[in-house]
Order: C-alpha cells, then structure tokens, then sequence
C-alpha cells in the first residue's frame, strides 16, 4: 500500500507549547486533559509523571497545576489561585484571544455571539469571559441565528478555534444583513485552515483517507469531515490499533492526516502498519 502524507497536518503551534511546558515541571498535575489526545496523555503520566485533576476539589496548596491547552472558565482560574496552588497557563495563546475579546466587547456594551460547540471546554472558558452571560450565545448552524434574542443592537462575534471557516462566514453574513452593528473578529487557528486546506486536496486523489486523533477531538472530526466530502472511504482513528485491513482491499493510494493534537509518534506507527498491507 502506498502512503501519501498531507502536506500540513499533526501538532499545531498550541499543542506543542502545552506539552514543552508540561514536560518541564514533572510530578505535576493538569486540570482537565492537556490535550484531547489519550495516547500522549499517557505518555507524559508515564515519562514525567504528569497527572490529571478533573475537579478543583482535588486540588491542594501548593500543587503546581497546568491549565490545559484549551483553557478553563474564568471563575474555576480564580478559585485555582485562591488554593494557593502553583499555576501555570498553557492556554494556547490563540484561545486566549478570544477569551479578552469576549471580555472587552461586552465590557462596550455588545451582545457576544460564538461560534462553536457549547459542549466543548474552549467555547465554555470563551463563554466566562462576557460580563452578562445571559447575553453571550453559543451557536454551531446559522438556522439556530432565528431563535436568538440579542440584548443590544450591537453584535460582536468569535469562533471556536477549530471550526469550518465557510460556516462562519455564512454565520457573518446572515448577522450583518438583520443587525446595525456587527464587529466579526476571526479567531479560528492558521494551523486548522492549513491542515483542513491539505486534508481537502489529498482526499480528491487517494483511494482510502486515514484521519488520526482523538475521538473527541474538534478539529480531528472536521479533518473526518472534510475528507469525506471528496472520499467516501474516509476512516477516524486514534492509533494504528484501530486500523481494519478491509479498508485497503483493492485500494492503492492511502492518504494521511493528523489532528493538531496528534504527535508524530502516534502516525508514524500507523504509517508503518498500512505500508505492510
């Protein structure tokens, strides 16, 4: 089987500089995962015995605590502190952009609208930083525009970092034709326009599309989704144990990407399991 890499994928700048930080102060513990990848979480329990708090009861004085890539809400950062815990931010500085957006255009007196998944720990650490909750909405589909209730006829809006930049301007586009002032700030990462941008392209010329990352993972199932838009027989994998040798019957041509919170580890194993097929 013949494999073809795209020609942007894997670790975005983000991720990188979560895990270098994390790696500097072992026998540490993150709040929340680190990043929405389980095989390098483990890799950093089991090398620098980084572990994982998943509730601020957990945490006692004195405890250096890092603040997991996609960041937490504002209050849950306060009460940290006030446990007199060592606390080191590895927010990824573009998720932070949005967070002082969010906070200065409500301060002016905007309505916030962000795009992205309400579910998600980036849109909700996003959403803390509005001064009237009530009054920051969350939104994945411009059809959910109609249910809405603006508290001020002026709209400032953000995305989640890693989603589709043509639902966003759609989203954009819809706000500016009903509302007398939208301030429209672009906060979706580079690194996910360049890796969506090459998974697109590789997936109109293979036969099979091999997506990797975490199941759980934003970005990763926009790769997925992407990739089955121009190859049907497109397949989301977190490591090479997860690979079906079907999936490469009769195939010659495999394409391969990587979320941004995929090390490289991770796909060259499963680069080395498909080339044996």
């Amino acid at each position: 089987m013949e494999v073809k890499l795209a020609s942007s994928y894997g670790f975005c700048f983000g991720v990188k500089r979560a895990i270098d930080i994390a790696q500097k102060y072992e026998n540490s513990a993150t709040m929340g995962p680190l990043i929405h990848n389980k095989n390098e979480i483990d890799r950093l329990q089991n090398d620098y015995k980084v572990g994982l708090y998943r509730d601020l009861n957990e945490v006692k004085p004195n405890d250096t605590v890092i603040i997991r890539t996609h960041g937490i809400p504002k209050q849950d950062l306060k009460d940290l502190r006030a446990k007199d815990a060592k606390v080191i931010n590895a927010t990824c500085p573009f998720v932070t952009t949005p967070q002082q957006i969010v906070k200065k255009m409500s301060q002016e007196g905007y309505s916030i609208l962000i795009f992205g998944d309400s579910e998600h720990p980036e849109v909700k650490g996003v959403k803390s930083y509005g001064e009237d909750l009530e009054d920051v909405h969350v939104i994945l589909e411009k059809s959910e525009l109609d249910n809405l209730n603006f508290k001020h006829d002026k709209i400032a809006t953000v995305a989640q970092t890693t989603r589709k930049k043509e639902i966003y301007l759609d989203i954009v586009n819809s706000l500016i034709l009903k509302n007398k002032e939208v301030r429209v700030f672009n906060t979706i990462c580079d690194a996910t326009f360049e890796n969506q941008d090459a998974a697109r392209d590789l997936s109109k010329e293979v036969d099979v599309m091999i997506i990797i990352g975490g199941k759980n993972s934003s970005n990763t199932k926009q790769l997925h989704t992407i990739s089955l838009e121009n190859c049907s027989d497109s397949y989301l994998i977190e490591n090479e144990t997860e690979l079906d040798s079907s999936w490469f019957d009769n195939k010659k041509l495999c394409g391969i990407t990587a979320g941004a919170s995929t090390p490289d580890w991770i796909i060259q194993q499963v680069v080395d399991k498909i080339k044996k097929y």
